[in-house]
């Protein structure tokens, strides 16, 4: 079977669809798991895969790529020029935007990764666990200091500070420079940010702070990631360019402290909304481990996957997607689909008892599952655990319904979270 599954494409700034993407998305996988859909920057419809085994399938199977350039007869350069224009970023930075490890594929995405995975492997992932919950216990010192009115804002205040602390710590950003990073992910990952032009003087700002932090961390190494990366740049140049040692660290910080922040804020928004799982969470600490599998499925912020491209017609949901066609895999989707999970619109805290299997897809799947993951973990654990601990009275203060969240196409973000610490 071959061609479009609907007769008009999905617009993915539907307001119905931003303002509740579980129901949205859910419907969409039922009455057509595999449909076209339009993206910003794209002259074309892209796919989009729904259920939960084509959305393995894609993120699997090495036919499909992230570069279109490693598809043959695919003008990539033309693909690329019109994703700057709708971006309005100048083309002497396109190079920052595409020559990563989330877009490499292959043997250069092997090469990219290797060169940071050994910090994030599960050991030493938790011989940073006592800075992490050192970190987390300091902010909640500090919280009930911001409250105004009684109200504090735990993604201002709690729910950012603690991933972009512990990255910057990793990656080797000093404190000074942390909150200009946070002005730049707002600037990148907001509404305000698509708009032509928005995002050319944050980028050059980003490359030009990497491009003289590099330089001056040659001149005074330290026991972090950029050393090291310097160090593999410097001493065996053909591991890692100019251009890919800048990105890496972009999408390290990035990826490192965005997503893990609204993880933690869209998992203290869903337990504070249903008193039952939060009454188990707090009469029983011990179910926290397992219970981080469900706030991931639940509660992840990324809908949606980056575009991967086929390298040739490949039949996935009994839908042909022709070589040169793009596909984004719903994540969200996948983690509510009735076939892989029973009841799936229902929070449960003990839906994955076993801290060390993982079966939602909210950190990916394949060769490009979330370098992070046993990170972002942990730091979910450590700061839903001491935030409860620390707040018996923690509560929102706004009803959930009346949640700010950005709207933003397949991401799924508080703009703040106003909640009462308690007595």
């Amino acid at each position: 079977m071959s061609g479009p599954s609907t007769t008009c494409p999905i617009d993915l700034r539907d307001p119905g669809l931003l303002a509740d993407p579980i129901r949205g998305f859910s419907r969409i996988r039922e009455e057509s798991p595999m449909t076209r859909a339009l993206l910003a920057g794209r002259d074309a419809p892209i796919w989009l895969a729904t259920r939960y085994e084509d959305v393995a399938a894609v993120l699997s199977d090495q036919r499909f790529v992230n570069d279109p350039a490693n598809v043959p007869g695919v003008d990539a350069a033309a693909i690329r020029e019109r994703m700057l224009e709708a971006r309005g970023i100048p083309r002497e930075y396109a190079r920052y935007l595409f020559e990563g490890v989330l877009d490499a594929d292959g043997a250069d995405h092997l090469r990219l990764r290797r060169l940071v995975s050994r910090a994030f492997t599960p050991r030493h992932v938790q011989a940073l666990r006592p800075r992490v919950e050192k970190i987390t216990e300091e902010l909640c010192d500090r919280l009930p200091g911001t409250a105004e009115h009684g109200v504090a804002d735990l993604m201002e205040h709690f729910a950012y500070p603690l991933p972009i602390t512990v990255i910057s710590e990793l990656v080797g950003i000093p404190e000074a420079d942390r909150p200009r990073w946070r002005a730049w992910g707002r600037a990148l990952t907001s509404l305000a940010g698509m708009r032509p032009g928005a995002l050319a003087e944050p980028v050059r700002e980003m490359v030009g702070h990497i491009s003289d932090l590099i330089a001056h961390r040659r001149g005074h190494p330290a026991d972090d990631l950029l050393t090291g990366l310097i160090r593999a740049h410097d001493e065996q140049g053909d591991r890692l360019t100019d251009a890919e040692m800048i990105t890496m660290v972009v999408t390290l910080v990035f990826a490192g402290h965005e997503t893990t922040a609204h993880l933690i804020g869209n998992t203290v928004a869903a337990l504070l909304a249903h008193p039952d799982q939060l009454a188990r969470l707090r009469a029983d600490p011990r179910l926290l481990p397992g219970a981080v599998h469900e706030f991931v499925r639940r509660c992840s912020p990324i809908h949606g996957t980056r575009l991967r491209y086929a390298t040739e017609d490949i039949e996935v949901g009994g839908v042909t997607i022709r070589r040169g066609e793009a596909v984004m895999a719903v994540l969200v989707a996948a983690n509510h689909d009735p076939r892989h999970f029973a009841d799936p619109e229902r929070f449960d805290i003990t839906r994955q008892p076993d801290p060390r299997r993982e079966t939602h897809l909210g950190f990916g799947h394949g060769p490009h599952y979330c370098l992070g993951a046993a990170l972002a973990r942990q730091e979910a654990e450590v700061a839903i655990g001491t935030l409860l601990r620390r707040f018996p009275g923690l509560r929102l203060a706004v009803p959930p319904e009346r949640l700010d969240r950005q709207p933003v196409p397949m991401f799924w973000r508080l703009a703040r979270l106003p909640v009462r610490l308690g007595p």
